[in-house]
């Protein structure tokens, strides 16, 4: 009874469909009978599967909370087309003297300026999994600065500011690959970038769309210096996860056919696995050991799938917390500012 009523809670709040993205890591519903348990269960095993996809297939947007300046910084606001001719909507920051830039995106759900995860709504969706805290990316844009780069930061087409497209379908990185190249051509079409040495910093699901982008427009990436990539994530491995915390770790199928429906792409289009395959530059990656959203053989096979000679991986310890991976950088940025000297010399 009370597993049935913990689930009937679930699709009874407000904010369901993105609570039943697998938020709850831990606690009563991790012991939830599966779908198959009574009949009463089958009906609300459907339905949180229907939330499920629902919240999957089209992404709640993140506010843009901070600006550049609250950290001294002068910055100019730009929009530019993706491949496909989206508007996307980014900062440049300029670094006086430099001829080096660094193109930043950003991890699913989140905007160029971060996740308000210590506000509600988003803090009820994510503290369940260790994850109520703030991202806020814009520090990152300060580090790099001092660093010594110019900096272009955008928001993925469907997120932050950016512009609706596809249906507003969130496709782990298909289309998101049309906006990674749209800011490489953007750069080389600025009269002060245009010359400047390319380097990428391409968090989460800007990771995957990263590698769909290099198995979709190679060319793209040409003279392109490196990459660093906090976290890239398969959409089944994640999904997998969080069904399995909820007590429906036999619902993946299902799971799949609803989001089929509401999308037309599956789980094996969805699959920087694969992708990986054709990373073209010197990568970086680095993962949350622990991230209880995740396994760390979703990234560990991705980066043995690089073809490059040229690849670091490492692992953050210490931690659930998949946020911590992406505050990893303003914490502890010697190891990336290192692995982005050595391939901008």
């Amino acid at each position: 009874m009370g597993d049935r009523l913990n689930r009937r809670q679930m699709l009874n709040t407000s904010m369901g469909a993105a609570a039943a993205l697998g938020l709850v890591a831990t606690g009563a519903l991790t012991g939830a009978r599966t779908a198959a348990a009574e009949p009463a269960d089958a009906a609300d095993s459907e339905a949180l599967l229907t939330q499920f996809a629902d919240a999957f297939s089209f992404t709640q947007r993140s506010p843009i909370l901070h600006t550049p300046d609250e950290h001294g910084l002068d910055y100019e606001d730009v929009t530019f087309p993706a491949r496909d001719g989206v508007p996307l909507e980014g900062w440049f920051i300029p670094a006086r003297g430099s001829d080096k830039v660094i193109i930043a995106n950003h991890p699913m759900g989140f905007s160029r300026s971060g996740l308000p995860s210590h506000l509600e709504p988003w803090r009820s969706l994510w503290a369940p999994s260790g994850n109520g805290f703030e991202v806020d990316l814009t520090p990152d844009l300060k580090i790099l600065h001092d660093a010594g780069y110019n900096v272009l930061t955008y928001d993925l087409r469907n997120l932050g500011h950016s512009g609706a497209a596809n249906g507003g379908v969130a496709s782990s990185g298909i289309y998101e690959a049309r906006d990674v190249v749209g800011s490489l051509d953007y750069v080389r079409a600025r009269r002060d970038t245009r010359r400047m040495k390319i380097g990428l910093f391409s968090r989460c699901l800007g990771c995957s769309s990263t590698f769909a982008a290099m198995t979709q427009f190679p060319e793209a990436f040409a003279g392109v210096r490196c990459l660093v990539g906090p976290q890239p994530v398969t959409a089944k491995t994640i999904l997998e996860r969080r069904l399995a915390m909820i007590g429906l770790p036999d619902a993946i199928d299902r799971l799949e056919e609803l989001i089929v429906l509401r999308t037309s792409i599956g789980f094996a289009r969805r699959s920087p696995i694969d992708w990986a395959k054709n990373v073209n530059v010197p990568a970086f990656l680095y993962q949350v050991r622990g991230d209880v959203l995740t396994r760390p053989s979703d990234v560990q096979t991705m980066f043995d799938n690089i073809p490059v000679a040229r690849k670091k991986l490492r692992w953050i310890e210490g931690t659930t917390a998949r946020w911590d991976g992406y505050l990893e950088f303003q914490r502890r940025p010697e190891p990336m500012l290192a692995w982005f000297a050595t391939h901008f010399a």
